[in-house]
């Protein structure tokens, strides 16, 4: 007889995190590996707990789209833009490393963190001033991710941090030429938009994002350059900041990160990934993020197509993203939630014996 496995809940994610973090430390001889998450998560547990009154007071509350799940209508009025909460200390973070170390990659990462943070502010403000599910329109927001991130990549590519070999492992990389700049634009766009998307349940954007940072820090540190170790540690401390609001932000949530956390999470994802060249391994360990939004290209594309075929255009899923869809068939958002965390982890532990062993 097989018995049930237990659940992942917010402390047991917190102390697996930990636990890994401390192997981590051991393994690559630093000890700053697991202070700095440790350091990050209580910081941003405290900061939440208190900022979550100011949030109320400010009446920064959340509007809930017509179109999703009845369900959520209950989350209406829950506090929102907790992002802030997780992207301030990051930002601060960076602020005094690269002030220390005297770093344009830092200093690229910056800002390309600071202007997703303010289109995902923007868009928040405007929803809640609106009193509608909508901050931003889809195409403003294309627009100024897409000039962020090309003002981004053209910054990086001059001071030589575009690599057009992709590197897979240590022994095996593919030269991707000028493709490289859309494979880079694609990455900043595409996760900060993933990201955003995935941030449809109570913690489950905070959740895989802790996950997936700690994925590519640990990634960063199996490269064993000594000028990406700072990336390692940032990608690290990250984790412990999205760890530490998902204390607040997991179900039943008593505040939101909004587009403010979401877009800019996706976005440092995207950008830590091309100053340290680590595409390879973040696409396998984002899989939770790409599924979201290839959910969503799915469903739109099959609509239109069968709409000009047939008339009446039908759909794959019953609501996207994905994590929609499984809500509808009646499985609660809780358990969607862990299990969409345990794959994400199963996918972190796949990226780095890929790493390790290819």
């Amino acid at each position: 007889m097989i018995g049930k496995t237990r659940p992942l809940t917010f402390t047991s994610l917190f102390f697996l995190l930990v636990i890994s973090l401390i192997v981590n430390s051991y393994i690559f001889k630093n000890l700053l590996i697991i202070n700095i998450f440790l350091i990050s998560s209580s910081f941003t547990f405290v900061i939440t707990k208190y900022g979550l009154k100011i949030i109320k007071q400010l009446n920064l509350l959340q509007n809930i789209r017509r179109e999703g799940p009845s369900l959520h209508f209950n989350k209406i009025n829950t506090p929102t833009m907790g992002g802030i909460f997780i992207i301030l200390p990051f930002l601060l973070l960076l602020l005094i490393v690269s002030n220390v170390l005297d770093s344009i990659g830092l200093l690229l990462l910056f800002f390309c963190t600071l202007s997703f943070f303010i289109v995902g502010f923007l868009d928040d403000y405007l929803s809640i001033a609106n009193k509608k599910n909508t901050g931003l329109k889809s195409n403003e927001k294309f627009t100024l991710q897409a000039l962020i991130s090309v003002l981004f990549i053209i910054l990086a590519s001059q001071s030589n941090y575009i690599n057009p070999l992709i590197t897979i492992s240590n022994n095996w990389s593919i030269n991707t030429n000028i493709i490289i700049f859309p494979i880079c634009f694609l990455t900043l766009v595409g996760l900060s938009n993933a990201v955003n998307l995935t941030d449809g349940l109570d913690g489950l954007a905070a959740g895989c994002s802790a996950i997936v940072f700690f994925g590519l820090g640990t990634e960063i540190f199996i490269k064993g350059q000594k000028d990406l170790i700072i990336y390692g540690l940032i990608s690290y401390a990250m984790s412990g900041l999205c760890i530490g609001f998902l204390k607040y932000n997991k179900y039943p949530a008593k505040i939101f990160m909004g587009d403010t956390g979401s877009l800019t999470i996706g976005a440092a994802l995207g950008s830590i990934s091309i100053l340290t060249n680590s595409f390879f391994t973040l696409f396998i360990i984002s899989g939770i993020f790409m599924i979201e939004v290839i959910s969503v290209m799915i469903q739109v594309g099959f609509f239109k197509i069968t709409k000009k075929l047939f008339k009446k255009g039908k759909r794959v899923f019953l609501m996207t993203p994905i994590h929609h869809h499984f809500e509808l068939k009646g499985i609660k958002e809780e358990k969607i939630v862990e299990n969409f965390w345990k794959v994400n982890i199963l996918l972190v532990v796949l990226g780095i014996v890929l790493k390790i062993n290819l």
